[in-house]
């Protein structure tokens, strides 16, 4: 574990990290989408959503607390399940809704950029910006932690402060009114499945909290601390999500902000701030989505070493230098790319979505079953955790089974080769023992 600097991140650094991941894809890369499902109650998606993370980050918060660690969830599912399937099976679902996020924020990193050119909505120059970026986080994660920290921390500063001025300025601009809080259009209007599929996407807009712990070893007084950053991250994002959401409604009708779901935010700006504001806007979407693909790389990167140290994935040099954690960001970031390049923002999404409340799931039942005295969790907090993620779960996969079957194929055949691939890699690893 030598390349694992102890002490490397503060309490401030651990807060940009997760919030650098949850603001790069989740007001930027997801708003859009979880309008298209929910109408004009889409703000309330985002509050809804973070709830259901408060009660996911509880449990988080409590295995940190006990066992703070820089293999993060990797680590955690161990302590539940030992040495298992379940175990690498759980720890690589989380490591690919990781590296799923990486690609559709790099994808909304091109969709951004764009906005300021005019090449049309479905350029080809958006995945190439996106491998772009990728290729630049990489080289910046190679650089060390002290560096990732420090720039995440300066990106963080940034795009709160960018995104809050967009905010305030939007609704400003708007003449929005308290009175406007409550839409006009009824809830019934709405499937209640699409306002449920709405609140998988916003859960995913949140979940970039968990990015902390896979920072555990690194963090000062992780203890205490690890814990306390998923807090902070949470509130900061809570706050920034309500305050975009209500901007946007603002200045664009629901079907505006369907058409521009890509790039909603670039959009809402047009009529509250003229083409200064696009500028702005785009600007700090640039900053957004670059310090959370740097953040992101830098989380996976850990978990998927911690992953290979403890035999519960194959690795392979292939005849690259240098330490282990490098090479798992060579694997990381050659993956993103490939979906960076293959796949939509929407799909992307989905599969991001569908891997992660799986794994959290998972996660939750682990410890209500073999951990729950040891870490003193409360029993009702963790079963209200698995029924709203179960409920999210099954109405995000009945829409998509309904709209885009081949996203709920893709998904459950990636789900079954990796269940099998590691029962037989680890059943190969006993028996060569």
């Amino acid at each position: 574990m030598s390349e694992y600097k102890k002490n490397s991140l503060s309490l401030t650094g651990a807060v940009s990290l997760g919030t650098g991941v949850m603001i790069g894809a989740g007001i930027f890369a997801l708003l859009g989408q979880v309008a298209e499902l929910s109408g004009q109650w889409f703000p309330y998606a985002f509050l809804i959503g973070a709830i259901i993370s408060g009660f996911s980050a509880y449990t988080y918060v409590k295995m940190s607390n006990a066992y703070p660690s820089a293999g993060g969830i990797a680590m955690y599912l161990k302590k539940i399940y030992g040495k298992s399937a379940l175990t690498a099976s759980g720890a690589m679902l989380m490591a690919l809704s990781m590296v799923i996020n990486e690609s559709l924020v790099a994808r909304t990193f091109g969709s951004y950029t764009l906005q300021l050119f005019d090449v049309g909505e479905n350029s080809v120059w958006v995945p190439i910006l996106g491998v772009v970026l990728l290729v630049v986080a990489f080289l910046v994660n190679i650089s060390g932690n002290n560096i990732i920290g420090k720039s995440s921390l300066v990106m963080a500063i940034l795009k709160i402060g960018g995104i809050a001025i967009f905010a305030i300025g939007g609704l400003w601009a708007a003449g929005f009114s308290f009175s406007e809080v409550v839409p006009s259009e009824s809830l019934t209007e709405t499937p209640i499945t699409n306002y449920l599929g709405a609140l998988a996407l916003s859960i995913l807009a949140y979940k970039g909290f968990t990015t902390i712990t896979n920072s555990g070893g690194e963090i000062v007084n992780p203890n205490k601390n690890v814990g306390r950053a998923i807090i902070i991250s949470l509130l900061i994002c809570t706050v920034v999500y309500m305050l975009v959401a209500f901007a946007v409604s603002s200045n664009l009708s629901i079907d505006e902000i369907i058409k521009a779901k890509d790039y909603s935010l670039a959009e809402a700006s047009r009529p509250a701030f003229g083409k200064y504001g696009l500028w702005f806007t785009v600007g700090i979407a640039i900053v957004a989505t670059i310090s959370g693909v740097i953040a992101s790389i830098f989380a996976v990167s850990r978990m998927t070493a911690m992953l290979t140290e403890k035999e519960l994935i194959p690795h392979r040099h292939f005849g690259m230098p240098g330490r282990l954690q490098k090479h798992m960001l060579v694997y990381t970031v050659v993956l993103a790319l490939t979906l960076t390049i293959l796949f939509d923002l929407t799909r992307i999404a989905s599969l991001g979505a569908i891997f992660y409340l799986i794994m959290d799931i998972g996660i939750h039942y682990g410890v209500l079953r073999n951990m729950r005295k040891e870490i003193k969790a409360r029993a009702l907090v963790l079963i209200t955790a698995i029924i709203l993620d179960v409920v999210v779960l099954g109405a995000f996969l009945w829409i998509k089974a309904s709209s885009d079957l081949l996203v709920v194929i893709v998904a459950a055949a990636m789900m079954v080769l990796i269940f099998f691939g590691e029962k037989w890699f680890l059943r190969r690893n006993e028996n060569e023992d």
